[in-house]
């Protein structure tokens, strides 16, 4: 066991030393070296985890989409809110998550190494087709058509957010995002129920924290 935790340990500090290098310096640019030297591990640990700085860029990216801080709730349309709002609040502190944006969007590097987008996408469109199935979203509305537009539009928040506020606001550009998209495909009665303030997101990490006893953010 002890040997599997240490291994679990290492897999996740050349994860995040590979994040921190991409998102500095973008995928072309990083080299397996700086990122030996951030994590701080052997050639052969991270070799061992890791056989190509593609597939570390598709460690990075599959690392994106974990359900850490995803609470189940009555309404699906809810968990949808929860999952992009706390995301909201862990981008601009979370060299992974910051990593795997960047990533995704090198139109070269997706070639080598994929996406996160697709996941993202089919992940949202699974919680509208449950929330579909509950009364929660209107009869006409394509969950993954909605997923794929709504894909868009986050990402465009993300980045006005980074170019504009060094990613400060963006729980609020994200709150506003669903102000403006729920009205059209959610019906009235899950509507009224919905929970989309700035703060939502933050909120929901502390609630898991509290049930986790995980330490607290910052």
């Amino acid at each position: 066991m002890a040997r599997q935790e240490r291994a679990v340990r290492t897999r996740r500090a050349v994860v995040e030393a590979a994040a921190a290098v991409f998102a500095e310096r973008g995928y072309a640019a990083a080299t397996i070296a700086e990122i030996l030297e951030r994590a701080d591990v052997t050639k052969g640990a991270l070799y061992f985890h890791f056989g190509s700085k593609e597939a570390l860029a598709r460690g990075v990216i599959d690392a994106q989409i974990t359900g850490d801080y995803w609470v189940a709730r009555e309404l699906k349309l809810q968990e949808w809110v929860d999952i992009c709002m706390t995301l909201a609040h862990r981008i601009p502190k979370d060299v992974v998550l910051m990593a795997g944006i960047r990533l995704s969007a090198d139109l070269q590097g997706r070639e080598l190494f994929g996406s996160a987008w697709p996941a993202w996408t089919e992940l949202v469109a699974g919680k509208l087709a449950e929330g579909k199935k509950l009364g929660e979203v209107l009869a006409h509305i394509d969950p993954h058509e909605t997923a794929e537009f709504f894909l868009g539009a986050w990402l465009g928040i993300q980045f006005l957010s980074e170019a504009y506020t060094n990613w400060s606001d963006l729980p609020e550009r994200a709150s506003l995002l669903y102000r403006y998209i729920l009205p059209a495909i959610a019906t009235p009665a899950a509507l009224v129920n919905l929970d989309i303030a700035p703060d939502r997101g933050l909120r929901v990490i502390e609630e898991v924290e509290r049930l986790t006893a995980r330490p607290a953010a910052g």
